[in-house]
């Protein structure tokens, strides 16, 4: 059984986008309450993420744009950065606790103190590019938890796998043809942000699945396209980007995916990373809006995680 730290903050329930936000504090609750109900708690490690610092932010984004959130950073009020992406006066501090959770995550985790962890945060970030924040997203919280491992401990090769029910445009902007990385992706399409599906390095592996695929379609492109791409790559450590979006029970899309099934992926790609990557894994949250089936799922993908 693996030893799985659980890492979130305070902060990231204060951010608040107003109005009928889909993406809402009331998140992180649902995520807790499953954790109660389900035992979870007794066998996870919990952690209280610190801020991310600049220079580790800026390892993904422009400093330019860095200082452009800081500086529009309200003091009250809300402060619109696109139609879906806002900030309110706590936005700046979850965002920074966000990704520094993903950085004490990799640090915590490198050090053998973890086997592997999950970050319990928001804002989320796999749509954040290098330089424009977007989709509910200010900085890629992954992204940067892969580029701090490798910039901290001198990982030569990491791989980030992502299976949001939107394409992670944003760490694709900071990955494709950037060397020691390697990105595989699920996700609906055609669907926002409509991207993911043009000319492609070789370092990027885009699964986009028609609206109405279920489990089965999950299950056929990791063992037929992610897993044949993790073998050829060999990386040194696994980042998960977890939507949990495509549940058959979020109106968010039209995917049909169940819990069995993120325990399924998450239990393969533990199995690889126990093999090739010394068993070292960091999982961030992403998408997942209906707060029962995301609960659940993330409970599924924690079970997988910590394995038997």
């Amino acid at each position: 059984m693996a030893t799985v730290g659980f890492f979130s903050s305070p902060a990231c329930s204060k951010h608040d986008m107003g109005g009928e936000q889909p993406e809402c504090p009331e998140r992180l609750d649902a995520i807790q309450d499953q954790l109660l109900s389900s035992g979870m708690e007794f066998v996870l490690r919990f952690f209280d993420a610190p801020q991310a610092t600049r220079e580790q932010i800026e390892q993904v984004h422009t400093p330019e744009y860095v200082e452009s959130i800081f500086a529009r950073a309200p003091s009250e009020g809300i402060e619109v950065l696109d139609e879906d992406t806002r900030m309110c006066p706590h936005t700046l501090a979850a965002a920074l606790h966000a990704a520094g959770a993903a950085v004490d995550a990799v640090d915590k985790v490198i050090a053998g103190e973890l086997n592997a962890a999950f970050c319990a945060v928001r804002p989320p970030g796999h749509h954040a590019e290098r330089d424009k924040a977007m989709g509910f997203c200010l900085f890629n919280n992954i992204a940067i938890a892969a580029a701090h491992a490798r910039a901290q401990y001198g990982l030569d090769r990491v791989a980030i796998l992502d299976f949001d029910v939107h394409h992670g445009n944003g760490t694709e902007d900071f990955v494709a043809g950037r060397e020691g990385y390697l990105l595989c992706s699920s996700f609906q399409s055609p669907y926002y942000p409509f991207t993911g599906t043009g000319e492609l390095p070789d370092n990027i592996v885009n699964s986009p699945l028609e609206a109405g695929a279920g489990g089965d379609a999950l299950r056929e492109v990791v063992e037929k396209q992610w897993l044949p791409a993790l073998e050829k790559f060999r990386p040194q450590m696994l980042f998960i980007s977890a939507g949990f979006d495509g549940h058959v029970e979020d109106a968010m899309a039209q995917l049909r995916f169940k819990e069995e099934d993120y325990l399924w992926v998450t239990e393969k790609l533990r199995e690889y990373a126990d093999q090739h990557c010394e068993g070292r894994v960091v999982s961030a949250l992403e998408g997942g809006y209906a707060l029962s089936a995301l609960g659940r799922s993330v409970v599924a993908h924690l079970k997988g995680l910590i394995g038997s």
